[in-house]
């Protein structure tokens, strides 16, 4: 009987995968600077954020498994380790070939939050998973958010490149600290790696829910990602004219709504989570309308990224639950599937983004995310009897 987590270790816990995910976001607001600095365009700049992302996607696939068959602290001081050596390398790059190979390693090996969510499943209450792992997703959600607000003034005043120097020293001193910090979490899985991806796939075919949940992140974070790519386009444009500080601020707008994961985590434990993930979808629709319609007043502008965090909160946290309460033993693994769902919709959002935003602007991509979410929505709708039918007793059809 293993013990349960301290307030201590939570504590860890969310402050770490605040700044460690923070890895894959610092360029985000500095697109302008590293396309200055190595003159080129800012939508070629830009690959460095769907590139980080794609990487984080497959250090999801290919590492994050392996959290359910060697010891979760050891890995995590592992992968983390390898963060500092890629955050140097495009601190240093001196082309812009050097950067994206640099970046691509930074997300992939990153993936230190999505080992340490399973574990906080693992090692919580069953009454308390949902607001435990609502709490590690805020500290998740607001490092992703202020990462940006972060990077927006570290390169404004001190130049890009010594955004990437902060991060690996940050990273450096909590490879230590989790390494002496945090509570081992023994795996259970004792088959070899072929057989741990192969699993990946049958675990996919045997839970509709974890389908489900996979597919509907996988839209919510393609929003999020076209939304956060165009708005430093957009914000930088002529009709605001902002410098990556002031860019940077927004993402503090934004950490208002990752804020409410505790509560929308403790609300998935006492109610259905599956409507959660539905409302979630409807506040989303209402942000992409608002900026569609408003995105030229400041204020409703602001408004709508605060409706846009809530409603990714909702679909998120509300997804995690459900998947974590499928099977005990491979958390890891139906982590890895819904992640990887996730941020490979992450990526392909930003790509997706700086398409739109070439071919029509701001309105253009705000047209392309009403679009996906009024289908999600379909979906979802047309989903329902079929969801219906496990709560009765079955996880699969």
């Amino acid at each position: 009987m293993h013990e349960y987590l301290k307030k201590s270790d939570i504590a860890i816990m969310a402050c770490a995968t605040g700044l460690i995910v923070a890895n894959l976001y610092y360029c985000q607001p500095l697109i302008h600077l590293i396309g200055e600095d190595f003159g080129i365009e800012e939508s070629i700049a830009g690959r460095t954020i769907y590139l980080t992302q794609l990487g984080y996607a497959l250090g999801l696939l290919f590492l994050v498994p392996l959290g359910d068959k060697y010891e979760r602290k050891k890995q995590i001081s592992i992968v983390t380790f390898t963060s500092c050596i890629f955050l140097i390398i495009a601190a240093v790059s001196k082309n812009f070939l050097i950067l994206q190979i640099a970046c691509f390693g930074i997300g992939f090996s990153s993936i230190t939050p999505q080992l340490i969510l399973p574990m906080v499943a693992n090692l919580s209450k069953p009454e308390e998973r949902g607001k435990l792992v609502g709490i590690v997703m805020s500290g998740l959600l607001v490092g992703i958010l202020l990462s940006r607000t972060l990077s927006g003034f570290i390169g404004e005043y001190l130049g890009w490149r010594s955004m990437f120097w902060i991060a690996s020293a940050i990273c450096f001193v909590l490879t230590f600290i989790m390494y002496l910090k945090l509570p081992k979490s023994e795996a259970s899985y004792r088959g070899s790696y072929f057989d741990l991806l192969k699993s990946l796939k049958e675990l996919t075919a045997k839970y509709s829910i974890l389908r489900e949940a996979s597919f509907l992140n996988f839209i919510v974070f393609s929003v999020f990602g076209t939304f956060w790519t165009t708005m430093v386009l957009f914000l930088g444009s002529d009709i605001y004219q902002y410098k990556s500080d002031q860019i940077g601020l927004f993402g503090l707008v934004g950490a208002t709504g990752a804020l409410l994961a505790p509560i929308v985590g403790k609300l998935s434990d006492k109610t259905d989570s599956r409507a959660v993930v539905g409302y979630g979808l409807i506040i989303l629709l209402i942000s992409q309308v608002t900026f569609y319609l408003f995105g030229n007043n400041l204020y409703l502008f602001i408004l709508g990224i605060i409706i846009l965090e809530l409603g990714h909160q909702s679909v998120h946290v509300s997804n995690q639950t459900r998947i974590y309460a499928l099977d005990a033993y491979s958390r890891n693994r139906l982590n890895t599937v819904f992640m990887t769902a996730s941020f490979i919709g992450t990526a392909g959002g930003s790509a997706l983004g700086i398409y739109l935003w070439t071919l029509g602007g701001w309105k253009f991509a705000c047209m392309g995310t009403i679009v996906i979410l009024v289908l999600a929505l379909i979906f979802y709708k047309l989903n329902t009897k079929n969801i219906d039918k496990i709560k009765k007793g079955e996880h699969t059809f």
